[in-house]
């Protein structure tokens, strides 16, 4: 990925998120503001956050790209922690189901949800799932977007998780963006496991794990801990073999049932366990015992009309919180940074302060990358976004909207709306 220089001068807010692991509790309402200051970069690096008066013109004759700021925020780049973007295929028909009232968990038993995703991945060739891959990521990028996670898991069989993976590690070296990959092969029971997820389990464990490690194309190891899909026992097995083999691990936890997926989390030692909606008093304290992130997907819940996850809780209680979008063919079909700014500020209970924290910082801790990106430090990348208004503030003002103006990558401009500039 390139590299470049650049001054970002004279923004009205430089919103820091500073940081260099998961904040909780209090800490996330804490965003260090600092008004009237210039951001500079060297070679993909912040080097310096100042309120001096800058000789740009002395920067500009170095090479610098120079950015006149002025009435415009900075924020660091938004880390999207929990993707499922590689797929084949559409559920538009599902979905106009649910709005009649057809639950979740129905349409899966009507043989519809993941397996229909599925068929349409393993019927997808590697060039198209690229080619529509690049169309998706150069959404997120629009909506201030730097980093991103992505899942496979609508294989179900070695050739197509592998094809997934290979498609994720391919546009990571083609787009912008920085893509971590998952392994998440145990995403639902196939047809042809449906009585038998044992099986299943131990297929993905001694055939399809193996290969994924032996080619690096994964980073994490994630599964569907839920009632008629993977049991704790099931999803326990699958995780330590996973982290035996050097996995970083994450989970679907208690999204539809309270399972106890949360407490899983803790025991194992994951990175983040994801959903929540339906976690205990004792899975959210024990996960706060282990230092898990809690990653929120409130676009999800909001898409199934389900009760969004006790997000007041966890951070009252002291949990590192993020927040992700959960874009995939679905139960989640956005990529929308606006729409889950929006929801958590104005039906989770969490102050917008505590969103952008989630967004940040917290999103890199989920993704082990906190010492790395998620906010605006001497020494970390230069993954930055300016805003078009003078404030954050206006980020859920400006109900379901995209405030982005300009985003930076490795302090390379990617995207500026003034001038159409192609990611």
């Amino acid at each position: 990925m390139k590299k470049g220089s650049i001054v970002i001068s004279g923004a009205s807010e430089v919103v820091t998120c500073s940081g260099f692991k998961g904040k909780s509790g209090a800490q996330m309402q804490d965003l260090k503001v600092v008004r009237n200051a210039s951001v500079i970069v060297e070679d993909g690096i912040i080097t310096r956050i100042t309120t001096e008066p800058l000789d740009l013109k002395g920067f500009a004759d170095k090479g610098f790209t120079v950015v006149d700021a002025t009435g415009k925020c900075v924020l660091p780049g938004f880390v999207d922690s929990h993707t499922h973007f590689v797929f084949g295929g559409y559920r538009d028909e599902e979905y106009n189901w649910r709005l009649n009232g057809v639950s979740y968990m129905e349409i899966m038993n009507r043989g519809g949800g993941i397996v229909n995703s599925v068929k349409g991945t393993r019927e997808t060739s590697k060039e198209d799932l690229i080619k529509v891959g690049i169309k998706r990521l150069n959404s997120m990028v629009g909506f201030g977007v730097t980093t991103v996670e992505g899942k496979s898991g609508y294989g179900l069989d070695m050739e197509t998780e592998i094809k997934q993976l290979e498609v994720m590690k391919e546009l990571n070296k083609l787009h912008s963006l920085d893509i971590v990959t998952t392994f998440m092969g145990p995403h639902a029971r196939p047809v042809e496991y449906k009585q038998n997820p044992d099986a299943f389990i131990n297929y993905m464990v001694e055939e399809v794990l193996p290969v994924v490690d032996e080619r690096g194309l994964a980073e994490f190891a994630d599964i569907f801990c839920e009632q008629n899909v993977f049991s704790v026992e099931q999803s326990r097995y699958f995780l330590s073999e996973a982290k035996k083999r050097g996995f970083k691990l994450k989970i679907h936890a208690d999204e539809i049932v309270q399972l106890g997926g949360a407490e899983l989390a803790a025991e194992l030692g994951a990175i983040s366990a994801d959903h929540l909606l339906q976690a205990s008093d004792e899975g959210i304290r024990l996960m706060k015992s282990a230092g898990v992130v809690a990653t929120l997907l409130p676009c999800t819940a909001f898409s199934l009309k389900e009760s969004y996850a006790r997000a007041r809780k966890m951070i009252d209680d002291d949990l590192i919180v993020a927040l992700s979008t959960d874009f995939n063919p679905g139960s989640c079909f956005t990529e929308s940074i606006p729409l889950l700014i929006a929801l958590a500020t104005n039906q989770m209970g969490m102050s917008i302060e505590e969103t952008i924290t989630a967004l940040t910082i917290n999103g890199a801790a989920a993704l082990d990358r906190a010492d790395q990106i998620g906010s605006i430090d001497i020494g970390k990348k230069a993954d930055l976004v300016v805003h078009e208004f003078p404030s954050y503030r206006f980020l859920p003002y400006h109900i379901g909207v995209s405030t982005v103006e300009k985003v930076i990558k490795n302090g390379v401009m990617i995207l500026d709306k003034q001038y159409d500039l192609p990611y």
